[in-house]
């Protein structure tokens, strides 16, 4: 299989952002589920959350697992497999409570920038052994495979392999639309944006988990440090340090929807060089600590829910 680099920035994420709020994406997404049943995402490669989460075709046996944090950890293997093996060509992967669902890269010069997603279904009826095996993987999470979470995992809806595989090849025909209608997006903005703050904020992004100081930024931009503070802060709105800092706490706030990361390894992994400074940065920005944040966003979901 041909490998295709996947990249993680903030400028990716909201190139997708941008994707997904234009009209192109709006209305394949409506037509897309009309004639499916099946809701469709389109998301940045780490986004660390289950695909599907508040659309109106979610999987009810999905939403279920995304209450427990046992089984939501599992659930999010499916991702990391997609970002871990997925090449140039759409990727499949089946969950151990035996759904199936597909990624289909979306590219920007040969690099993937993120993902259309496609609801978990089942691709045959299952046999009498695979129901015992999702019994199990539930027991092991503590959730018993029965009442409610029975009905909703036998509710998943059933597409045969040919019409599975025929969906898969319309939404590659589609990513390759979005592919080109990111390349005009970055063309329109990288033209409206001075070169020394590109060149800034592209250096920032190769080197946000490493020590950065704004000596080397202001050189790597081709600026003296007085005339990159001045540019920099008109183009972004923000002091050097405030972007720096935002841009690691947007990738730690990513990372903190994944429940397998502890979030002394995210502060480190994102720049931070202490857990401290981290929480303190993370709560003057986003006004709440790192924890609270898990905790609400777990909330959340139970309360949407009920």
């Amino acid at each position: 299989m041909v490998q295709a680099e996947v990249v993680h920035s903030d400028s990716n994420k909201q190139l997708i952002d941008t994707l997904r709020r234009s009209r192109l994406f709006r209305r394949y997404e409506q037509v897309f589920s009309e004639a499916t049943g099946l809701p469709l995402a389109l998301r940045a490669a780490d986004y660390w959350q289950l695909e599907h989460d508040g659309k109106k075709h979610q999987n009810r046996f999905c939403a279920m697992l995304a209450e427990r944090p046992a089984t939501l950890a599992v659930c999010l293997r499916a991702p990391q497999d997609v970002v871990d093996h997925t090449g140039l060509i759409p990727h499949t992967v089946t969950c151990p409570f035996g759904l199936t669902e597909t990624a289909v890269p979306v590219q920007l010069g040969g690099k993937i920038i993120g993902y259309l997603r496609i609801g978990s279904v089942l691709r045959h009826t299952p046999a009498k052994s695979e129901t015992s095996k999702v019994s199990r993987e539930l027991e092991r999470c503590g959730v018993r495979f029965s009442g409610e979470v029975r009905k909703a995992w036998e509710k998943t809806p059933l597409i045969p392999p040919d019409k599975y595989n025929a969906t898969v090849r319309l939404l590659t025909f589609f990513a390759e639309q979005l592919s080109a209608l990111a390349n005009q997006i970055l063309l329109e903005q990288r033209n409206s944006e001075p070169p020394l703050v590109l060149k800034a904020r592209e250096y920032i992004e190769q080197h946000k988990n490493d020590e950065l100081s704004l000596a080397d930024v202001a050189k790597a931009a081709g600026a003296s440090v007085f005339h990159f503070c001045k540019v920099f802060h008109k183009a972004t709105g923000l002091k050097f340090t405030d972007y720096v800092a935002r841009v690691r706490l947007e990738d730690a706030r990513n990372r903190l929807l994944n429940p397998n990361f502890r979030i002394s390894e995210i502060a480190y992994d994102v720049g931070f060089q202490s857990l401290t400074q981290f929480n303190r940065t993370f709560k003057r920005v986003f006004g709440e600590s790192p924890s609270d944040f898990r905790t609400h966003l777990a909330s959340g979901k139970r309360n949407k829910r009920q």
